[in-house]
C-alpha cells in the first residue's frame, strides 16, 4: 500500500484534477458526440475515464454511476435514459462534485429536462451520505475518544435511516475507471455494495482498467501510480472473480482492449467492460420447466457446477427458466415439452457461463409465457 492511504492520495490527485486537467489520468475514448454537444466542455476537460459503460444503457432505466467525478458519464447516461430515466452520481471529492453539481442545470436547460443528481459519499460505502454527516457534524467537533463513538453511532444510524443509495433501487450501476482506486482491503466491500443497490434483474456494466499480473509490492505502495490508475488495478481473471464472488451471474466482457492503456515494469494495463447480473430474489419453486440448451458450445457449466450440454433436455425451476428468457442467457436455451420421464431436475444456482456466446440467435427461453 502507498505510504498515505489510497483514499486519500486518490482524493488529493483528482481534487487537483478538478481545477487543472491532467492527461495522465484518462486513457483515449470515443464518446458518441450528439452527447457531448449538451455538456459544456469543462465538465469534458476534467472527467477522467477508460471506457464507455453508457453504451449498454436503455431509455426508462435508473442508473448509478460510482465515481462519477465532474459528471460525463452521468450526463451522458441522462441523455440516454431519457426524460422517464433517472441518473444518480455518486463522488467523495468536493472539488469534482462542485463541477458536475455548477453545471446539472445547463445540461438540463440544454437537453430539456433535469433527471440527475449528485451525492457525496464513497463507492465502497454507498449507505453512508457524507453531506448529511458534515451536516450533523457541523458546529459538533470530534475532540476525543466519546465524540469518535458517537460519530460511529451517528454513521449507522444514517445508514440504516437515510441510506445514500438504498437496497434494491437501481437498474443499473456504472463505473467508468474508478473501481481499481478503491483500497485493496476495501474492495470486496465494494463489489457487495454493488450487488446491494441493484433491484432483481438488475446489472452492473462496468469499465476500468485490469493487469495481466499480479501488481508487486513495490508498485502498490507508489501513491503516484495507484492514484494513476495502475497498482489497484486487479487481475483480469480476479476483476471477473470478484463479480462472481459477490453474487453477480450472468459476467460476461463487453469490450476488452486488444492494445495495452500502459505497460509498467513489463505488467500490461489495459481497459475493459464487463456487465454482470443480480439474479431474481423469486423463489425457484414454481413449476418447472425442460430447456434445451442450443449451442453453439458442445457444453457450458453453471457457477453451481451444473451442465448443460448441446441438445439434452434439462427441467429447472421456474425463476431459472425466466433468467434464461432474457439478457444474456436470451437465446441460448429452447423451452421444450418434456418427453416421456421428467427430465434431470439442475439446481438452480450461479447462473454464470464460464464461456458466453459472441452472438445470440433470436427468441427466448422461458420468458413472456414462452413455455406455456
Amino acid at each position: 500500500m502507498p505510504t498515505e492511504s489510497p483514499e486519500s492520495a486518490v482524493r488529493l490527485r483528482y481534487a487537483a484534477a478538478a481545477r487543472l486537467p491532467e492527461a495522465a489520468l484518462c486513457c483515449p475514448v470515443d464518446y458518441d458526440r450528439r452527447y457531448l454537444e449538451a455538456i459544456p466542455a469543462e465538465v469534458i476537460e476534467k472527467d477522467y475515464g477508460c471506457g464507455d459503460p453508457s453504451r449498454w444503457l436503455q431509455p426508462g432505466e435508473t442508473v448509478l454511476d460510482l465515481g462519477s467525478g465532474t459528471g460525463k458519464i452521468a450526463f451522458i447516461a441522462s441523455q440516454v435514459v431519457g426524460p422517464r430515466g433517472r441518473v444518480i452520481g455518486v463522488d467523495m471529492t468536493d472539488a469534482m462534485l462542485e463541477v458536475a453539481r455548477r453545471n446539472a442545470p445547463r445540461v438540463a436547460e440544454r437537453i430539456g429536462y433535469a433527471n440527475v443528481e449528485f451525492r457525496k459519499g464513497r463507492i465502497q460505502d454507498l449507505g453512508l451520505d457524507l453531506d448529511a454527516v458534515g451536516a450533523e457534524l457541523a458546529g459538533r467537533p470530534v475532540d476525543g475518544a466519546d465524540a469518535f463513538l458517537q460519530l460511529h453511532e451517528l454513521a449507522e444510524r444514517l445508514r440504516r435511516e437515510r441510506p445514500l443509495v438504498a437496497d434494491a433501487s437501481v437498474d443499473v450501476v456504472v463505473s467508468n475507471c474508478v473501481l481499481n482506486l478503491v483500497d485493496a482491503r476495501e474492495k470486496r466491500r465494494l463489489f457487495a455494495e454493488i450487488h446491494r443497490v441493484l433491484r432483481a434483474g438488475g446489472r452492473a456494466v462496468i469499465s476500468d482498467i485490469v493487469c495481466g499480473e499480479d501488481v508487486p509490492d513495490a508498485l502498490r505502495r507508489d501513491a503516484e501510480l495507484w492514484s494513476g490508475c495502475v497498482s489497484g488495478a486487479l487481475r483480469e481473471d480476479r476483476f471477473l472473480q470478484a463479480f462472481e464472488e459477490a453474487g453477480f451471474r450472468g459476467i460476461r466482457l463487453l469490450k476488452r482492449d486488444a492494445q495495452p492503456w500502459r505497460t509498467v515494469e513489463g505488467i500490461e494495463f489495459r481497459a475493459v467492460t464487463v456487465e454482470a447480473f443480480r439474479g431474481d430474489d423469486l423463489p425457484d419453486d414454481g413449476p418447472p420447466a425442460t430447456v434445451v440448451y442450443k449451442g453453439p458450445f458442445r457444453e457450458v457449466v453453471l457457477d453451481g457446477g451444473t451442465r448443460f450440454r448441446r441438445g439434452d433436455r434439462v427441467a429447472v425451476g421456474s425463476r431459472t427458466a425466466g433468467e434464461f428468457g432474457r439478457p444474456p442467457y436470451a437465446g441460448c436455451f429452447e423451452c421444450v415439452e418434456p418427453r416421456g420421464a421428467e427430465p434431470t431436475v439442475a439446481p438452480a444456482t450461479g447462473l454464470s457461463f464460464r464461456a458466453v456466446p459472441g452472438t445470440t440467435t433470436d427468441g427466448g427461453c422461458c420468458g413472456g409465457g414462452a413455455c406455456g
